[in-house]
C-alpha cells in the first residue's frame, strides 16, 4: 500500500520504519522536499521508502498518518492540502502539545475542542481517525515492548474508516486490546492523557509505559 507519513520527527521516521519493514511505500513529507531529517530516514529505510512535500506525499498516500508536531500540525496539513487528503483516511497521531513555556509542556486546546476535532473540521472530506497519541512512539509500533495488556484507543466521525484503522493497529502493529471511544469529539479525552503520560514519564524514568483499563 501507498502510505504518506507527514512529519519527520521521531513518530514519523518510527512509524515510516515499521511499515517499509512490512514492505509498503512510504513517503515521508515535510514543508521541504530535500529536508535532512527525511532524507537521512530514506538511505535508511532502502528501495520502498521516498520523501517529498507535506503534498506529494499526500497525494502519494492511500492513508496518512499525520505525525507532525500537534501545534503544527493544521499548517502541515493546509501545505498537505485537502484535495490531496479528500476521501482518504487521516490517521492523526498528533497531540497539541505546547513548550514555549518549557517542561512540562501545556495543552493548547482543551475541555471543550481538541486538535483532532479542529483537523475534521478543517478537513471536512478527510475521514480523521485519532489514535497512537497516548503512549511512545516505540510503544506504538511494538506494544510487546511492554509485557502483559494495556490498552489502544480510537476515534473518529467514519464507522468504516475506523474499522480500518483498528484492523491497521491490529495487523500492522500488534495491538490487542483496543477501545473504540466514538466520534472525534472522544480525541479531547485522549489528547488529555498527555499532562498525565508527560508527569508519569518524569516520575518513572522512562518513555516505556501505557494505560490499562481494569473493571
Amino acid at each position: 500500500m501507498n502510505i504518506a507519513i507527514l512529519g519527520t520527527g521521531i513518530v514519523g521516521t518510527t512509524i515510516g520504519m515499521k511499515l517499509i519493514d512490512i514492505e509498503h511505500n512510504v513517503m515521508m513529507g515535510s514543508r521541504s522536499a530535500s529536508n535532512e531529517k527525511a532524507m537521512a530516514w530514506k538511505a535508511k529505510a532502502g528501495s520502498n521508502a521516498s520523501v517529498g512535500t507535506f503534498a506529494d506525499a499526500a497525494r502519494h498516500g492511500e492513508i496518512a498518518f499525520n505525525c507532525t508536531l500537534g501545534v503544527a500540525s493544521l499548517e502541515a496539513l493546509r501545505s498537505a492540502g485537502a484535495e490531496n487528503l479528500k476521501g482518504k483516511i487521516l490517521i492523526d497521531v498528533s497531540d497539541p502539545l505546547d513548550f514555549s513555556k518549557g517542561f512540562p509542556p501545556f495543552l493548547s486546546v482543551s475541555n471543550t475542542d481538541s486538535l483532532g476535532e479542529q483537523i475534521q473540521r478543517e478537513f471536512p472530506d478527510t475521514k480523521v481517525v485519532k489514535t497512537l497519541n497516548t503512549t511512545n512512539t516505540y510503544i506504538m509500533v511494538n506494544p510487546s515492548l511492554i509485557p502483559g495488556e494495556h490498552d489502544m484507543f480510537i476515534c473518529g466521525n467514519d464507522a468504516e474508516a475506523k474499522v480500518k484503522v483498528e484492523d491497521i493497529l491490529r495487523t500492522w502493529f500488534g495491538w490487542k486490546i483496543i477501545y473504540d471511544l466514538g466520534d472525534i469529539t472522544n480525541a479531547r479525552a485522549t489528547e488529555m492523557l498527555l499532562p498525565i503520560w508527560v508527569r508519569l514519564y518524569g516520575k518513572l524514568s522512562t518513555a516505556n509505559f501505557n494505560f490499562h483499563v481494569v473493571k
